[in-house]
């Protein structure tokens, strides 16, 4: 079972990603995370993505493709596994499509988690962290015991810039750019499922289980 997770920034794809992985016993995999595992491991193309990233470039899209074949390669894939944030462009897409045709393989599934985009930006700019513990709360979902102060460890907590609505604004604009055009992408390859990412992460999740089956 190959899935893409498909949705914008903070629409909760990563969440489902994972219950999906757990729920299948298949793995959840981020490029981030390859990038960092190859370069830990002192890889070839590890040391290849790290002269970019040292330079704060992007990693270019045909050695991530490249690290991607490797990680998919790997023993605990032989059931399938689950794509998180790659791909992010129609390039990326048609190069993972011919990747994996190389392999007589395909993706089965690209699951579109829907979510407005005054709901993303209501979502995102209710989340406080503590820089000093590093934990997460939601003025609404998961607010704290005293307001603006962190259950654990009793340090103020902080809207972080990335959850500021007007940078939460630009991500989903790139988003709206670059990656929305998947959606068409993979729906005329006739893998595309939509479910509504509004609800409950509980029912999203049971809607994505009835699509692939128990």
């Amino acid at each position: 079972m190959k899935i893409i997770m498909l949705g914008a920034p903070g629409a909760g794809k990563g969440t489902q990603a994972k219950k999906i992985a757990d729920k299948y016993q298949i793995p959840h995999i981020s490029t981030g995370d390859i990038f960092r595992a190859n370069i830990k491991e002192g890889t070839e193309l590890g040391k290849k993505a790290k002269t970019f990233m040292d330079a704060g470039k992007l990693v270019p899209d045909e050695l991530t493709i490249d690290l991607l074949m490797d990680r998919i390669s790997r023993p605990d894939c032989a059931n399938g596994y689950v794509l998180d944030g790659f791909p992010r462009t129609i390039p990326q897409a048609e190069s993972l499509e011919a990747a994996l045709e190389k392999r007589g393989e395909k993706i089965d599934y690209a699951i579109n988690v829907e979510v407005p985009d005054e709901n993303i930006i209501h979502r995102m700019s209710g989340r406080r962290a503590c820089l000093n513990c590093g934990a997460t709360y939601h003025v609404v979902h998961i607010p704290t015991k005293v307001e603006g102060i962190c259950d654990r460890c009793g340090s103020e907590l902080v809207l972080r810039d990335d959850d500021k609505p007007e940078t939460v604004k630009k991500r989903l604009d790139v988003y709206h750019e670059q990656t929305q055009p998947l959606i068409e992408f993979y729906s005329q390859r006739g893998v595309l499922v939509n479910v509504d990412g509004t609800r409950d992460m509980e029912v999203v999740f049971a809607d994505i289980v009835e699509i692939l089956g128990a």
